[in-house]
């Protein structure tokens, strides 16, 4: 019998924002806790994330956004996975998010919402909840 295939991660930088430190360090962090973790690089455009997640059949799209653009651009996200007919891959976003936005980003479509300074190991947590899966 084999073992189950890792749920697979989509970590994506949306957008003009060209810091990625964090969206590198959250892709790491999932990687070791066991999942397959894709990472876009910088300055994607929201056509080539769903490309992208669609091509690689992720269970999840992490977007990253310090830009301020977060809930513009996980709207379109959102709604451009569903035109593609992939409105069961879970989008989170995460990054400068001030606690007022994550309602809209909630009523947006996001399945979870990660502002700076959310502890890796709840990140890990709520991203295996969403993939129904466990630790590595």
């Amino acid at each position: 019998m084999t073992a189950p295939s890792p749920a697979r991660v989509l970590v994506a930088k949306p957008g003009l924002d060209g810091h990625d430190r964090g969206a590198k360090i959250v892709a790491r962090t999932l990687r070791d806790a066991g999942f397959e973790v894709v990472y876009t690089g910088i300055r994607q455009r929201v056509e080539d994330i769903v490309s992208i997640a669609l091509q690689e059949d992720v269970a999840v799209v992490g977007l990253s956004i310090l830009s301020g653009a977060h809930v513009a651009l996980t709207t379109r996200v959102v709604d451009a996975l569903r035109a593609a007919g992939a409105g069961d891959i879970a989008v989170v976003v995460g990054g400068t998010i001030p606690q007022a936005d994550v309602p809209r980003l909630t009523e947006a479509g996001a399945a979870a919402v990660f502002p700076t300074s959310t502890p890796l190991d709840t990140l890990v947590t709520e991203i295996r909840k969403l993939t129904g899966t466990t630790g590595a």
